[in-house]
């Protein structure tokens, strides 16, 4: 049994993986984000607009944490998977939601997305190693957090109140 296989079936996985799956899925994100921006309606559009930015801002997080020795020396550490790891990595492949999508459908996408996100960066910040790595996770969970509840109060207005 090859070492990584080993590693997954211990639940273990080493600071490199999570860190590079974490920098893919936002940079999926923003692409994500960005392209969506010419094709919902004026409804959503600054918001598709507001997450595609706050994805970049992530981007540019993990791009300057990738040049800090600090957590370059702590890149091959083990740690323990993320039990969200599954539905996290699963973010990293996009729908296709068309040329006009519905803004409950690109609402919910964005609402899973967020919570994926911050049930993911929430445990990382539990387990990762002290030092700037672990302040970035625990930085994004708190983002996270914030941007699914202003996400469920859009939500709400604007599926609720008939919007959609």
């Amino acid at each position: 049994m090859s070492e990584a296989n080993k590693a997954k079936l211990s639940g273990k996985t080493t600071v490199r993986e999570i860190f590079d799956t974490a920098t893919e899925f936002e940079k999926v994100a923003h692409a994500f984000y960005a392209a969506l921006i010419p094709k919902v309606t004026k409804n959503i559009r600054w918001l598709v607009e507001e997450l595609a930015e706050e994805e970049l801002e992530h981007v540019a997080l993990f791009s300057g944490l990738a040049q800090n020795p600090d957590v370059a020396a702590v890149m091959s550490a083990e740690i323990e998977r993320p039990v969200s790891d599954g539905k996290f990595s699963d973010c990293v492949m996009t729908p296709d939601l068309g040329e006009n999508p519905d803004d409950q459908a690109v609402l919910q996408y964005a609402l899973m997305r967020e919570d994926a996100a911050m049930r993911q960066y929430t445990e990382l910040a539990e387990t990762a190693p002290g030092g700037p790595l672990k302040d970035a996770f625990t930085f994004l969970a708190n983002e996270e957090t914030k941007h699914k509840a202003e996400l469920e109060k859009i939500y709400y207005e604007i599926v609720h109140s008939g919007g959609v």
